[in-house]
Parts: C-alpha cells; sequence; structure tokens
C-alpha cells in the first residue's frame, strides 16, 4: 500500500507531501487504533515509554498530528521544534530528497506557529503517552540573547511535556552550534537547570530535560559535551541532528543543497556519535539514538553500542510505518 503512497507524494515538492501527509495523519486520529502493537516498556529518565521507539522532532513542528502519530505504533512522540513566537523560516524550497541514497536534505530554518500555538494543540490531543518537547530560538534573537528564548519556551511548556529537549544543533539557525561548546554551553545548562528546578517545585512535577547535539562533533568536543551534561545533571542527550556532511551522498543530485541532511546516509556517522558518547558517559545519563535508522538492523546497532531509546523520522518518508512495527517487534534492548 505505502509503495503506491509514495509514488504519489513524491510527484510533489518535499513539503508540499509532508504537509499532506500531517493532515491525512490528522484524519487518523479519528480511526479507531490501527496498529495494535505488543507493550515493550522501557523506564528511562524516571518516564516509562510503552516502547523503545520514538518519533523524531521536526515531524510535527506544532504539534497538530499528535494522535494521528500515537495510531502508527511510536512508543513516544517528541513535538517542535517550537520558537518563542511564530517564525517562517528560510525561503522555499527548502526541503529536497536524495532518493538514490534514501536521504533528505532541509534547510528549514525552525518553521513553526509559535509556542502558544504548540500548547494549545497539545492540549487538545487524546495522547497520554511520553511526550517531549522540542523548543529553539527564533531567527531574529542575536546568539547572546538565545537563554532567553530557551527559558520563555521552557516555562510555557513545562506543564504540558513529559519531557522537554534543548535543540541547540540545528545547521540552519544562524550561529545556533555554537552554543554546543565549552562556556556558551555551560551557562545555557546551568540556567536551563536552575529554571526546571524552580517549575519543578512550582509545578509539583519533575520534568527532564534533555540536549539534542549535532553529529558532526569531533571525538574532543564529544568528550566535552558529556562532561558538561554529567556537571549539570542533564538527564539525558539526543544522537543527533542532521549533519552537514556530503561525504556519503557525494554527487547525487540535490546533494550540494545547503542544509542539514537525513536519513540513511546519516546512519553510521550517528551511530558513531553515540558509541563515543557512550563511552564517554559510562552511563551516567540515558541516550537517545537518532540519525538514518532504516531497519532493524541499524537500530539495534545503536541500541548495541549505548542508546537507551531510538527516535525516527526520515526512514517514513521511504518506507512508510512499516519499520516502527518492524523495529517494535525486533529491537532486543540491553539489560
Amino acid at each position: 500500500m505505502y509503495p503506491l503512497i509514495r509514488k504519489a507524494l513524491f510527484a510533489i515538492d518535499a513539503e508540499q507531501a509532508h504537509r499532506f501527509s500531517i493532515q491525512a495523519l490528522k484524519l487518523l486520529r479519528h480511526l479507531p487504533n490501527c496498529r495494535k502493537l505488543p507493550d515493550n516498556p522501557v523506564n528511562v529518565m524516571g518516564l516509562t515509554f510503552k516502547n523503545p521507539i520514538g518519533l523524531a522532532a521536526g515531524a510535527d513542528k506544532n504539534g497538530e498530528a499528535i494522535d494521528g502519530f500515537a495510531q502508527l505504533g511510536f512508543g513516544f512522540i517528541e513535538v517542535g521544534t517550537v520558537t518563542p513566537v511564530a517564525q517562517d523560516g528560510n525561503p522555499r524550497p527548502r526541503q529536497f530528497r536524495l532518493p538514490e541514497a534514501e536521504g533528505i536534505i532541509n534547510r528549514n530554518g525552525f518553521n513553526n506557529l509559535g509556542v502558544d500555538v504548540l500548547v494549545e494543540n497539545v492540549k487538545k490531543a487524546k495522547y497520554n503517552g511520553v511526550l517531549g518537547i522540542n523548543i529553539g530560538k527564533n531567527a531574529t534573537t542575536p546568539i547572546e540573547n538565545s537563554l532567553d528564548d530557551y527559558l520563555i519556551c521552557l516555562r510555557k511548556v513545562y506543564s504540558y511535556a513529559s519531557y522537554i529537549t534543548v535543540n541547540i544543533s540545528s545547521p540552519n539557525t544562524k550561529n545556533l552550534r555554537s552554543l554546543q561548546y565549552g562556556e556558551a554551553l555551560d551557562d545555557l545548562l546551568q540556567a536551563l537547570k536552575a529554571e526546571q528546578q524552580a517549575l519543578s517545585q512550582k509545578n509539583g512535577a519533575y520534568k527532564p530535560l534533555v540536549l539534542k547535539i549535532a553529529p558532526d562533533l569531533n571525538n574532543d568536543e564529544i568528550a566535552s559535551v558529556a562532561d558538561s551534561l554529567v556537571r549539570h545533571k542533564i538527564d539525558g542527550v539526543i544522537a543527533g541532528n542532521t549533519t552537514l556532511s556530503r561525504e556519503s551522498v557525494a554527487g547525487l543530485p540535490n546533494a550540494e543543497q545547503q542544509g542539514g541532511l537525513s536519513g540513511k546516509p546519516l546512519c553510521q556517522l550517528s551511530t558513531q556519535v553515540i558509541h563515543q558518547l557512550s563511552q564517554e558517559l559510562q552511563g551516567k545519563l540515558p541516550i537517545i539514538g537518532s540519525g538514518g535508522i532504516h531497519s532493524v538492523a541499524s537500530g539495534q546497532e545503536k541500541i548495541d553500542v549505548g542508546a537507551n531509546l531510538l527516535q525516527l523520522y526520515s526512514a517514513m518518508v521511504y518506507q512508510g510505518p512499516k519499520l516502527i512495527e518492524q523495529l517494535v517487534r525486533n529491537i532486543q534492548l540491553k539489560d
């Protein structure tokens, strides 16, 4: 069935196809549960996940189709990235398929309707599983004032999220990745951790704070990030975001488009980062493995090198929802 749907979707612009898919998923929420998958519960960050396979941020930026995505069998869902106020993102076209490699390049630039709209959508959703909300900064906010945007979003989403992801690794917002390094990262994490503690006391509930990092960090940079995560008692880390590297797709149509590369070509790089991060962290905080999962074997490899949970998005563009079921039924978690 999905190959026919994919053929129709691939006949139109990638962003239009995504918009169509979101509308279809909004309708799906009205149907009886589509995929009755076995529970494979896992406890991570003090939360119980129905299974270890999650939807990565970027698929549902505004939280419009939470109930529809839940019907596909995900054990958790992450919405966003959301910013304090609505923004259009970068000029179109800004999404490009690389079908020969099952990859996607995007330079969206955090296009979203703003945190208030997302919160209203989350409040309307009937989904009662683990929900992550991914937060970012507006493009017009100077990098030195980034903390202000993250604090605004953290305060607004705190009551409605199971966990909150701090996205400092998109390559499509100018200078954003500079927040991953040294003093800038320490200052950001220290302030966000303090706010998390204050919100925890105010709301009577502790919501884990997760950092999403880039797959383009070298070993020394990964070690430095790991040290900061542990020192500031951050609850988890997502490895990782899209890559600027084109080594795995060199020569393919659209390969030189500016933006972040996701999908199958990212898989090996992502797994390497997870492995290095796991060695640095030594189990002190959990890793959510994200980037290029396209099969049970590719997902299992991420678990085997240290991931506690998995997230996917791009693979669904090429394979449809069947991959979710395959992963849920076959991924073997480490004891």
